[in-house]
């Protein structure tokens, strides 16, 4: 038996959390110390949730045998609209998975044949870098702009078979500019910082869609490395296509970040900073 004493806050949240986690692993799934972690930070919100219908929902097994699931409600949601939608934006802070989990679906897609192929591509913005000054030809320029996506991939399955599978075409990490005058059928498209984008890489980019194709689009809207002057795609995109039938944007906070509990305190406090500047009057 099990005594449970603290506030008239904390107590029942604590019980919720235990009989919730309980029943997840009488269904066989192993709980991590960061589910602990999860089931609070869900809880707390909102403690109608059952959190087996989050964490129980697997989208793929990856190669160091560790079952993907969503950790927060937005990435539940996330996910059923990655299923449900042929094109779904993803927007939000660095840590909350949008890539990792896009990058989970495009596997599992491509293993069930639900599609032919994966396509990951982000544009391959100078960040501080110009190109023209780095070494070596124009794909070797590139890489290391397209290296987080093939980190993902990576941990999506063993490092044989997704250099195989690159070899022969079915998995193609390539930056934007090499999806121009293309058509893109029965493929899972992974747009990822797409926050860096211009107005007319985004149209590009969304009408080289092909039949039986997904595409989901993800980005960081303060974290645009754009000249000054150039509108971010991502935002464009979010203005002009809100609100069409078969597209549908999900949307992250601080919230739900899982990576290292301070990477939530330093995402919260530049948002802080940056509302402390936008209410300064002009000059």
């Amino acid at each position: 038996m099990l005594t449970i004493s603290g506030d008239e806050v904390c107590a029942p949240l604590a019980e919720k959390v235990l009989l919730e986690l309980y029943e997840i692993i009488r269904h066989g799934h192993p709980i991590y110390p960061g589910d602990v972690v999860s089931a609070i930070r869900i809880l707390s919100g909102n403690n109608s949730i059952k959190l087996k219908d989050i964490f129980l929902d697997t989208i793929y097994i990856s190669a160091k045998r560790r079952l993907i699931t969503p950790k927060s409600l937005a990435q539940k949601l996330y996910i059923d609209a990655m299923r449900k939608y042929d094109i779904v934006f993803s927007i939000g802070p660095a840590g909350t998975g949008k890539t990792y989990l896009a990058m989970a679906m495009g596997v599992a897609s491509l293993t069930k044949k639900e599609v032919n192929r994966i396509i990951l591509t982000r544009p391959a913005v100078e960040a501080g870098e110009r190109l023209g000054f780095l070494p070596g030809n124009l794909l070797e320029k590139v890489n290391p702009y397209l290296r987080p996506l093939y980190d993902a991939l990576h941990d999506m399955m063993d490092f044989e078979t997704a250099s195989r599978l690159i070899e022969k075409g079915v998995i193609e990490v390539a930056p934007l500019a090499f999806m121009r005058g293309r058509t893109l059928n029965n493929s899972f498209v992974i747009l990822d910082e797409a926050q860096n984008t211009t107005s007319e890489q985004m149209k590009m980019f969304l009408t080289r869609l092909g039949f039986s194709s997904k595409a989901v689009i993800t980005g960081d809207i303060t974290q645009i490395d754009l000249p000054p002057g150039k509108v971010s795609g991502l935002i464009e995109a979010r203005e002009i296509l809100s609100g069409i039938e078969g597209i549908y944007f999900s949307y992250f906070t601080e919230v739900d970040v899982v990576r290292h509990p301070l990477v939530q305190d330093i995402i919260r406090a530049y948002e802080k900073q940056g509302q402390r500047k936008n209410s300064l009057p002009k000059e």
